[in-house]
């Protein structure tokens, strides 16, 4: 690592009001690790109690500066590796998540070791680890944005298992910097997070960041070795699925200058969708902060095809 945040630069949101921790010239391949906290779910395990919380709930670490960053250009953080700490957590908050209504109203918490064999999540499975950052954004043009829910065009916490070691995560642009913060590492979690905290993970993310210019986004791209990871976000759920399709149709249209339709019918053939995390497209009901308004999707082209 060229630079290292500690978590004691955990920030409660999304801003750039915030005092810039670090500032980098991109695409100079410099690396910086960003340690994220795990502190809350240490604290809900001991207490099982939520008013006993003294710790910030899923803080991000920074915000980073990127010099020459500009409103309409495009944030390229690539994700070179995760180092994981020695335990994980599965928690289950009452009123949260798909298994609200099996689990009940009695907090669920369990530590998970990890060591050389992997993750234990249970006395009978061990399983190697797939570590993703859950929360990576920019800071919006006014305001802040949650790093709980829901997520945004900028980012935030969609909880995507895409965002991996490999991995680069596009995100627009929306403020002078950029202002780009990455918390929420998750040690291993299925597709969807069907708990809302799936195996949350004290760990450093290690990324190196570019600036795309002139490359505008409605909302966050990944890009694997073999896929274009388009992301919908949208209410009800089949806007959150017309947005990506439309985001992957005017990147192979526009961006790569493909015949319409040769792009519709390769996207009916090939152009695959999924559920994504569960935090929802809009700002929740302030009276159930923590229900999901509207739909996160991911939407996949293989690059075999370009």
């Amino acid at each position: 690592m060229d630079h290292f945040l500690d978590k004691s630069h955990g920030q409660p949101n999304f801003s750039s009001t915030t005092e810039p921790a670090l500032r980098i010239e991109p695409g100079t391949g410099e690396r910086i690790g960003f340690e994220t906290s795990d502190e809350v779910y240490a604290q809900l395990h001991e207490h099982r109690d939520m008013d006993k919380l003294t710790a910030q709930l899923n803080p991000v670490t920074g915000p980073v500066y990127v010099e020459g960053a500009q409103p309409g250009d495009a944030l390229a953080v690539t994700i070179h590796e995760i180092r994981l700490k020695d335990c994980g957590w599965s928690v289950s908050l009452p009123g949260t998540g798909a298994l609200q209504r099996r689990m009940g109203s009695e907090m669920f918490t369990r530590r998970i070791p990890i060591d050389a064999q992997g993750i234990h999540v249970t006395d009978r499975h061990v399983f190697e680890p797939r570590p993703m950052i859950g929360c990576i954004g920019t800071a919006p043009a006014d305001g802040v944005n949650s790093t709980v829910m829901p997520s945004y065009s900028q980012g935030g916490n969609m909880d995507l298992t895409e965002c991996r070691p490999g991995s680069t995560v596009y995100l627009p642009v929306m403020v002078e910097g950029a202002y780009l913060s990455i918390g929420d590492i998750h040690a291993i979690m299925a597709e969807g997070e069907s708990s809302f905290v799936a195996i949350e993970a004290e760990g450093i993310a290690v990324v190196s960041v570019d600036v795309v210019k002139g490359m505008e986004l409605r909302a966050p791209r990944v890009e694997t070795d073999d896929e274009w990871i388009f992301v919908g976000l949208g209410d009800p759920v089949q806007e959150s699925i017309t947005r990506g399709y439309e985001d992957m149709f005017d990147f192979l249209v526009t961006e790569r200058g493909w015949e319409q339709g040769d792009a519709y019918a390769l996207m009916s053939a090939v152009g695959h969708s999924r559920l994504g995390g569960p935090t929802g497209s809009g700002d929740p009901d302030p009276l159930h902060p923590m229900s999901p308004v509207g739909a996160v999707t991911t939407h996949r082209l293989p690059k075999s095809v370009l």
